[in-house]
Formats: structure tokens, C-alpha cells, sequence
């Protein structure tokens, strides 16, 4: 019977597994702060979308499952030093991120949203054009090393773009003033926009994508190494076989309320 271990742990821990790690064991690093991708609990374990998936594909690739937390920031390198075996954290799948790492194929794709106060600059933008004269001269908050700041950067020439190391630390500047609106995931953002603090601000302009833009990437997938062409194999499997039973759109509906992957989203 599989086990799916769910834990956080420090940096020696990590260290340390990636020397015993048996091939059945597929060690997941996730951020833990990324909701509803994956979040951190009162009690200290990572909870969400993709601790929910990554359990159900370790039961169809019949390997035993470890969740561990890394922050952002170290998520390709740790990959590439062995302290786990695959990245799962909304990570899209992008040309550039492919020259380092392999990808499975993607699970899940949402757009890109701007998001602002309810009365604020933004208020009446529609289109990408609206949102670049709204925030000219203006501050954009991103969370830093994401295909969102590479747009912001390379698009927003005019705007000031700060960065965030977390999602949480971006929504407080937001709240509380520090930047004028906001570019990230819209799932992300869905949580924010029903939370108490987020009922003052909403989402404006146009969703974005890898239709609009290949900064955007190709839908997320997990990272895995490029030598691991078996682990690569049996994931795109289990996925795929998720999408064909429908279980993969059941789990969207369940944590975001609707499937990205549906015709027409």
C-alpha cells in the first residue's frame, strides 16, 4: 500500500534524504505557500491541489510519495542537486526553464491576472493596452523568478516592477498601499479576491496565457531532471490517464471550481 508522506523540513533533512531515497520514492519540492497549488497549515503539513494530485499519481505509478518544502527561489537548482525528484508548484512549462529541466506533460493551465483596487488605477481597463496607461509611471508587484515578472519586464518598461519572494507578501503590499496593482496566477488570486482582506480589489484586463504571450509557457507541469526519461514517462502516463478518466478535472473543480483543461477555458 503506498504511503504519502507529507512533511516539512529543513535544509539538512533535505541533504540527508537525497542520499537514502530509494528509487520507489518520488521526493516533490513545493514552496507550501502558494495556495490552493500548495499551502502550509496551522499544523505545520502542505495541503492542497497538488499534494492532492501528486498522491493520487504516486498510487498509479506505484512509488511511495515525499513532500518537501523549498522556497521558490532554489526550486531548479535543488532539482538539479538531487534533494528531490520533481518540482510541483504551479511551475509553467517554458523554453527557457526546458533548457535547464524536462517537464511532464502539463496538468493544469490558468491565466495571468492584473489585480488592483475595486476604486483604484485600474478600475476601468479592459484591455492589455488600458492596463500598460493605467500603470504607467505606477508600481506592479510579482512574485520574483516567475514567468510574471519576465512579462512585467519585458512589457512594463514604463512601470516600476517590485519584487516579492512569496504571493503572501505581495497581497500585503497591496492591501496596505505599497504598490499600485499586482500580475500573478488567477487561482492565486482567486483566493486572495475571496479572502477578507481581498474584498476591496478585484481583477482587471484580460487574462493571459501562452496564446498571448510564450513568456507565459505551455500549461504547468511537474520539473523533473532531463536524465530521468522513465520518471518522465510514467508521470505523463498517469496524468494522462487522470485527464482521460476524468479524475484530473474533478480535482480542478474541487480546489480551483472549474477545470482550466476544459474546451472553451
Amino acid at each position: 500500500m503506498t504511503k504519502i508522506w507529507v512533511s516539512l523540513v529543513g535544509a539538512a533533512a533535505l541533504a540527508l534524504a537525497a542520499g537514502t531515497a530509494s528509487a520507489e520514492t518520488f521526493r516533490v519540492g513545493m514552496e507550501g505557500a502558494y495556495p490552493p497549488f500548495n499551502n502550509t497549515d496551522s499544523s505545520g503539513k502542505i495541503v492542497g491541489y497538488e499534494v492532492d494530485l501528486v498522491t493520487e499519481l504516486c498510487k498509479r505509478i506505484n512509488m511511495t510519495c515525499e513532500v518537501m518544502q523549498q522556497d521558490w527561489d532554489g526550486m531548479i537548482p535543488a532539482l538539479m542537486n538531487k534533494r528531490y525528484d520533481g518540482i510541483m508548484d504551479g511551475m509553467s512549462i517554458t523554453e527557457e526553464r526546458l533548457k535547464q529541466i524536462a517537464f511532464s506533460v502539463p496538468y493544469t493551465d490558468t491565466p495571468a491576472w492584473f489585480v488592483g483596487a475595486k476604486d483604484g488605477l485600474l478600475k476601468d481597463t479592459k484591455t492589455l493596452a488600458d492596463v500598460k496607461a493605467a500603470l504607467k509611471g505606477k508600481t506592479i508587484g510579482v512574485q520574483r523568478s516567475t514567468t510574471h515578472q519576465n512579462f512585467l519586464e519585458a512589457e512594463f518598461k514604463d512601470s516600476e516592477i517590485k519584487l516579492y519572494d512569496t504571493v503572501d507578501e505581495l497581497n500585503f503590499d497591496l492591501v496596505n498601499g505599497r504598490i499600485d496593482g499586482g500580475l500573478g496566477d488567477s487561482i492565486s488570486w482567486d483566493s486572495f479576491l475571496k479572502s477578507d482582506a481581498g474584498k476591496g480589489f478585484a481583477h482587471f484586463g484580460p487574462g493571459l496565457t501562452g496564446k498571448d504571450n510564450p513568456l507565459f509557457g505551455q500549461g504547468v507541469g511537474i520539473g523533473l531532471r532531463q536524465e530521468d526519461k522513465e520518471l518522465k514517462a510514467k508521470l505523463d502516463k498517469a496524468i494522462d490517464s487522470m485527464k482521460a478518466d476524468g479524475s484530473l478535472a474533478k480535482l480542478s473543480v474541487q480546489w480551483f471550481g472549474y477545470d482550466p483543461l476544459a474546451p472553451g477555458n
